[in-house]
Order: structure tokens, then C-alpha cells, then sequence
């Protein structure tokens, strides 16, 4: 499937195309996402995404194919693979920025393929969440992108024959709260997917209880 969104953030084009290619400042704002590694091309981590009682989570790699600096153009493909499932995602995601307002007009283009139990939703659901999801990262980089940058005062010179103080262990990096889909495609939306979410759960009853009779 593709989809197709934009969304404008408060910066001239320039500063825009630097802080998306920041994957470590960013990557807060993308929902559901943890990023485990970025050598500057190649981003390695994980999607969750959350339907009712059930949690699917995508490992895999993202690359970025093509960095347009002068058309501010850049290309990423997406590979994942649920952890406990045969279900797959592979995204191309085509975006590009131009000046508009004094700020910058993001238009991202995404070609979307999805195997496994999200994909019993369809279209429609998908691009309605899409679009919830991208306004939240619009919001979230938004915000990032007015917060003043923090200047990094240089160390303090150690003493001669002085031990420096213990090296402070780095903090591991917390996982994201899983995309909720029921509860960021609102209520119309909502509906039908509790349908398909109670036939899965219904259907997983029935295999257990056969399973048990048959024990």
C-alpha cells in the first residue's frame, strides 16, 4: 500500500535536514520505536505495535539509500521481522523538504508492505493511524527543534598524580511504549478493529481448548 503525509515544522529547510538525519535526537519521537545502533547510513532496532491484548514487535534494519543534500531529498528502506512470528514489514520511505513560510514543509511518501496480523486491517486503518502517528512526530520534532541547543562546557584538567573520578556507567536505553492501535485510531476506527482482534483472541481460545481436550 502507499501512503502519503506531510506536516511542516518551525525551522528554515536547512536546519530541518540536519535534525532529521540526527537519528539519535529524533528517535525519541517516533512512536513505538527503540534504536539500538547508527553508524550514519544504517539504523538497527525495533518497532512494537499494540492491538488489544496482543503486542507484535518488528526487528530489523532501516538504511538510507540516498541523501539529496542540494534537493533535500532522501530515500530509507525499512526491514522488519516479527520476534515470534512469521510476519513481515518493508517500507520505502521517499522523503522531501522546501521552504515554505519561513519554516519547512516535510512530504513523506511511504510504500508499505505488511504480512502477519497487522495486515488483516487493511488500508483504510492503516493510513488512518499513519496519520494520527505522523502528527505525533511533527508535534514531538517540532518542540525538539525550538529547544535551545546545549553548549557542552570543556572538562576540567586533572591534576597531576590525582585519580579522575570512577567513569559513570552508560544508561541502557529504555525501550518505547508499543504503538497502541486501538487507541490512536479512535473510536470509528476502533470498532473495527476490536472485531478482528476478538475473532484472533476467539480463535486462539478455540486452538487451546482443542489442544487441551486432545492432552
Amino acid at each position: 500500500m502507499e501512503l502519503h503525509h506531510e506536516f511542516t515544522v518551525p525551522v528554515p529547510v536547512d536546519d530541518a535536514w540536519r535534525a532529521l538525519l540526527d537519528v539519535e535526537r529524533i528517535a525519541p519521537c517516533m512512536p513505538g520505536a527503540t534504536v539500538d545502533d547508527y553508524d550514519g547510513k544504517t539504523v538497527t532496532g525495533s518497532v512494537k505495535v499494540k492491538v488489544g491484548p496482543i503486542t507484535v514487535t518488528y526487528r530489523g534494519t532501516a538504511v538510507f539509500e540516498e541523501q539529496d543534500e542540494s534537493a533535500h531529498r532522501m530515500v530509507l528502506i525499512a526491514n522488519g521481522k516479527e520476534t515470534r512470528g512469521q510476519g513481515t514489514a518493508r517500507a520505502t520511505v521517499t522523503g522531501t523538504l522546501a521552504e515554505r513560510d519561513g519554516g519547512t514543509a516535510v512530504s513523506v511518501r511511504t510504500d508499505l508492505t505488511v504480512t502477519g496480523r497487522p495486515a488483516q486491517f487493511g488500508r483504510g486503518v492503516m493510513a488512518e493511524v499513519g496519520d494520527k502517528l505522523v502528527g505525533q512526530f511533527a508535534e514531538c520534532l517540532a518542540r525538539r527543534l525550538e529547544e535551545p541547543t546545549e553548549r557542552t562546557e570543556p572538562p576540567e584538567p586533572v591534576e597531576p598524580f590525582q585519580s579522575a573520578q570512577p567513569v559513570q556507567p552508560v544508561q541502557p536505553v529504555q525501550p518505547a511504549e508499543p504503538i497502541d492501535l486501538l487507541r490512536t485510531a479512535g473510536p470509528p476506527v476502533a470498532k473495527r478493529v476490536a472485531v478482528v482482534v476478538a475473532t484472533v483472541v476467539l480463535a486462539l481460545v478455540f486452538v487451546r481448548i482443542r489442544r487441551h481436550r486432545h492432552a
